[in-house]
């Protein structure tokens, strides 16, 4: 038997407090262990910490109709309150490990090493993991929290009277002063960074964007409204809408980026590095994408100048036909280096649309968390099924032999980007005041264009709002409708009519399988003069 460990019949009955300091043993080993993985992280890769790689594991096996719930209710910040909850989660099971350690020591430490077992295993088998490495954050994390619950634990177990007893103070003191020193420690690797991370940083800084062959002809003067409210014409890059399923935002080396073309129907496999990408014919164009996630009148669309090649001709070098002329490939699928794969019609990448491998956006290399160093972009598709982002690899195959990331979660493999036409101003439940009150937004069909623009008032008749100048029909189309308001309630509703001449439909659908459709409209409350 330890002689540093009491008899059992020497260890008395746990009082409330040996409970409540046990719990708090249980937490505080939890959370030295993150940090302590998290430190190592930090060194050896950022998404191999535990909360990461869980987490990624966790979006994964998440049905698709709770992604798109999260995705609507905390739009942007999904990726936080999953990352909260996985942490609310662990520490209501570290309250438990402590507990169980107070009558159970070698039992609770053997938890905590399990769950750093669990980690682990969630690091190396991410589908961007190549290296075994990806284990050590979370296992010397579990050494170091269970380690600390061992020793905490045997603090609090109490003799009998007449026999040494540590202390609860002993307990408080080292629970204390490891969480203080793993937090500082935590925090040093963050701000001292990631060497992967600061590469990839610098690698982004020494890009410079070649000029385009082929230039996206100026934006109309009349293309961008003067109304107060309204989307700007051009997103700009902070203000895009990102929509993914990576928690942590994938820092990629330009340098030792590559891109593998490959699959059926390729005669001639090609892999590029970013430098000889950018040397080929590169062509401007202002783009509009859209998620297929958003709902009517939502927020996930925003309009880009892109820099790039283009795609077509990439997969004409390599001997690639469409289906039309005999290609046994229909279907594209790009893999990103987080292991998301996207499958794209292959008929629509060659029919003549600027489908692009991008490199710049807005004028800048791209951001990261936009796909730097390169993402594709198809106008006409759904982000789902044609922007993969962080893209290295593109393989040629049939929609019959592969389904992509989406498609077995319920989402349908084609997806053509829906008519929509959205109201900015007056805001739902906007109070404006009697008189003219200017009704403003934009609308999108990409590939199709944006021919009409109507809006109505409560159940009147439809009314033309005035178009802003079509800069092509592959971007969206700001419109304005000056409405003499009355005071009083009243709801006003919008509908498009795109290139083609097809007005988009009445009824409201929701965004999966393909995307939502269905007209938007907005209450406001009109104020007397």
């Amino acid at each position: 038997m330890n002689p540093t460990e009491p008899a059992p019949d020497d260890v008395r009955e746990p009082t409330r407090t040996d409970r409540l300091l046990a719990a708090l043993g249980g937490l505080v080993a939890a959370y030295v262990s993150l940090a302590v993985a998290d430190l190592v992280a930090s060194r050896v890769r950022p998404e191999a910490g535990p909360v990461l790689a869980i987490g990624d594991a966790v979006v994964d096996r998440t049905p698709a109709v709770v992604k798109d719930w999260a995705i609507r209710t905390f739009g942007e910040s999904d990726k936080v309150i999953l990352q909260l909850g996985i942490l609310a989660l662990l520490a209501l099971i570290a309250l438990g490990i402590g507990l169980l350690a107070l009558r159970h020591r070698l039992l609770g430490a053997l938890a905590v090493a399990a769950f750093g077992l669990l980690g682990a295993l969630a690091a190396v088998t991410r589908p961007d993991s190549d290296s075994a490495l990806d284990a050590v954050p979370s296992l010397v994390g579990a050494a170091a929290g269970a380690a600390l619950l061992y020793v905490l634990t045997g603090l609090l177990r109490a003799p009998r009277a007449g026999t040494a007893r540590p202390g609860r103070r002993s307990f408080l003191i080292v629970a204390a002063s490891t969480g203080l020193a793993a937090t500082g420690a935590a925090a040093l690797g963050r701000a001292a960074g990631s060497p992967a991370e600061e590469n990839a940083a610098a690698s982004r800084a020494a890009v410079r964007l070649p000029r385009p062959a082929s230039p996206a002809p100026p934006v109309p003067a009349g293309a961008q409204l003067d109304v107060p409210g309204i989307s700007p014409f051009v997103t700009p890059n902070r203000d895009f809408y990102r929509v993914d399923t990576a928690l942590v935002v994938p820092k990629v080396d330009a340098g030792r980026w590559r891109l593998r073309l490959h699959g059926s129907g390729v005669r001639r496999e090609l892999t590029l590095t970013l430098r000889e990408l950018m040397a080929r014919r590169t062509v401007e164009r202002d783009i509009t994408l859209a998620c297929v996630s958003n709902e009517v009148g939502g927020p996930y669309v925003g309009n880009a100048r892109w820099l790039g090649v283009p795609l077509a001709e990439l997969l004409r070098e390599a001997g690639v036909r469409p289906p039309s002329e005999g290609g046994p490939a229909d279907q594209l699928v790009a893999r990103s280096v987080d292991g998301m794969t996207i499958g794209t019609p292959v008929e629509e990448i060659m029919d003549g649309r600027d489908a692009l491998l991008a490199f710049g956006m807005n004028g800048e290399p791209l951001p990261f968390t936009h796909g730097f160093p390169v993402r594709m972009i198809v106008p006409g598709l759904y982000g789902y099924v044609s922007a993969c982002k962080w893209i290295e690899s593109i393989e040629l195959t049939t929609f019959d032999a592969y389904d992509a990331y989406w498609v077995p979660r319920g989402w349908a493999a084609q997806a053509p980007v829906k008519t929509q036409a959205r109201i900015d101003t007056p805001r739902s439940f906007g109070r404006p005041a009697a008189g003219t009150v200017m009704v403003a937004g934009v609308a999108w069909a990409q590939h199709r264009g944006i021919r009409r623009v109507e809006v109505r008032v409560d159940e009147g008749p439809w009314q033309d709002a005035r178009l802003a100048a079509e800069d092509s029909r592959d971007t969206w189309r700001q419109w304005t409708y000056p409405w003499t308001a009355t005071p009083g309630r009243h709801t006003l509703t919008v509908r498009a009519t795109d290139g083609t001449g097809t007005t988009q439909p009445e009824r409201r659908t929701p965004t999966m399988p393909d995307g939502a459709q269905g007209w938007h409209s907005v209450v406001v409350t009109v104020e007397g003069a």
